[in-house]
């Protein structure tokens, strides 16, 4: 048997009777202890008790980082355990804050090693104390080495545990500061349940690791965050919740999936513009109304019991998974092989039995060039492309002429199937060469613009009109743009 024993925060009010009974009559027994640290105010009564022990303490030793740490004596327990009975002893409550305990309750189920637990109090009762909380309303218990991994509600009370010195207080600033105002309030608690040792310091966040009152008895403590900052995915679903409800927007309120898709692609283009003009102000505000979209569709679709927002979020975490098995589950393949194996997921998710299906799949509402390059690389993919770039240039060629037969011949229908043709094979050549046809053009588009306005602005300073000029005229205007061009770029 295993017995999992708990000391309390560090005094002998706290350590529970049967905790003190347990240990004296494994020591009469001659049943070995194990402390995992022999650091802990409670030991010097433990000693004063005559009860023997074997400190752990130089596992610490062995070790860069506590992960390891626990790890290894998890598995010098269990390893004990196999032997004889034996008692794990630790600060606290076993089954509160202990990374230790949780890797041996792992490991003495897959070893099928019975264990029982011997509860003392906890550090966190006493923090309920000193920091002025109570529970019942909510709060989150997290270790300072990995809170990293956890997603902060700043609207719930934290108690952050370990955090053994300044570094570690530094590291811990720099990361809530994402979530909290640089001022918070925030409260450093030493020793909580040592009687006539504890400490309560109230400093700013910004303030935490100037402050060297750090050891392995010191924890955190920040008070949930009473008002609304709207700043969690949460707040703004609320927010929507509140359009869409029975007092909120007429406008919101009579929205569906169909009425809104055609603002969607608006949105899209205005963050794609946003991004051109690499204005950060712009594309926050873009950013947030492509966010309403997938918020909005989420909520017309949970109302209408199809779907919720939840939904969305679990299937692009699980595609994104899928289709990266070389992230998790280790699969090898090289930067070559990559887009050829995504097809190939992506294949198998739409249950698609041939290229062409894939290839039908790409949307209709996609702008022409960005479809065409689509198709284009979706063929590659199995082999189906050119071999040489100048065999695409014979190919521009071969389309141009083509335009040009057609447009001698009159035949209009013909005309546009030939440009068609002209264009796919220009968008052939644009990937050859790397160049995205649609920036390209965009910028081309752009271009145009400009010379545009300096050939108006310059009519307009001899007070005429543009359509007062003669082609002539335009164009004198048209190469002096392309001349202050070339200087700006010189």
């Amino acid at each position: 048997m295993l017995k999992i024993l708990g000391l309390g925060p560090g005094s002998l009010d706290y350590i529970s009777y049967k905790a003190i009974s347990e240990l004296k009559s494994a020591n009469e027994n001659k049943i070995k202890i194990y402390l995992r640290t022999i650091k802990h105010p409670i030991v010097s009564d433990i000693n004063n008790m005559g009860i023997n022990y074997d400190g752990l303490d130089y596992f610490y030793e062995q070790e860069d980082n506590f992960n390891d740490v626990y790890e290894n004596i998890a598995n010098y327990i269990i390893q004990e355990s196999k032997k004889e009975d034996i008692i794990y002893v630790v600060p606290g409550h076993p089954m509160v804050a202990e990374k230790s305990v949780e890797l041996i309750i792992d490991k003495a189920n897959y070893n099928n090693i019975d264990y029982e637990i011997i509860e003392s109090m906890s550090f966190v009762d006493a923090m309920y104390r000193l920091s002025d909380f109570d529970p019942v309303n909510g709060f989150t218990l997290v270790d300072a080495l990995s809170i990293e991994q956890s997603n902060i509600d700043i609207y719930n009370h934290y108690i952050i545990t370990q955090v053994y010195d300044r570094f570690i207080a530094s590291n811990l600033k720099i990361f809530l500061m994402e979530y909290y105002k640089d001022d918070k309030n925030i409260k450093i608690v030493k020793n909580a349940g040592i009687k006539d040792m504890e400490k309560v310091i109230d400093v700013k966040l910004y303030e935490l690791d100037r402050v060297d009152e750090f050891d392995h008895l010191t924890s955190i403590y920040i008070e949930a965050q009473a008002e609304k900052t709207y700043e969690s995915i949460n707040d703004f679903i609320d927010v929507m919740k509140r359009l869409r409800g029975k007092d909120g927007c007429p406008w919101d309120q009579k929205q569906t999936h169909q009425s809104l898709k055609t603002h969607l692609l608006e949105e899209a283009y205005e963050l794609y513009d946003a991004i051109e003009k690499e204005d950060i102000d712009e594309m926050i505000e873009e950013l947030g109304d492509l966010l309403l979209h997938v918020v909005f569709h989420g909520l017309i679709a949970s109302e209408d019991g199809y779907f919720n927002i939840k939904d969305i979020v679990k299937s692009i975490s699980q595609k994104l998974i899928r289709r990266h098995p070389h992230v998790f589950l280790d699969e090898k393949f090289n930067e070559e092989e990559y887009d050829k194996r995504w097809e190939e997921i992506k294949r198998k998710e739409k249950k698609e039995e041939t290229i062409t299906e894939g290839i039908r799949r790409i949307p209709n509402a996609f702008p022409g060039l960005m479809k065409a390059r689509k198709i284009q690389e979706k063929a590659k993919i199995v082999g189906f492309d050119w071999a040489d770039i100048e065999d695409v240039y014979k190919k521009v060629e071969e389309e141009y002429k083509e335009v040009v037969d057609a447009h001698a011949k009159g035949d209009i229908q013909y005309i546009e199937e030939e440009v068609g043709d002209l264009l796919f094979a220009v968008v052939n050549l644009s990937r050859f060469l790397k160049v995205d046809p649609e920036e390209a053009i965009n910028k081309t588009s752009k271009k145009f613009i400009d010379r545009f306005e300096y050939v108006e602005k310059q009519a307009l300073k001899s007070n005429r009109q543009l359509n007062d000029c003669t082609l002539k005229e335009m164009d004198e205007f048209w190469e002096e743009a392309k001349k202050e061009e070339k200087t700006k770029k010189n």
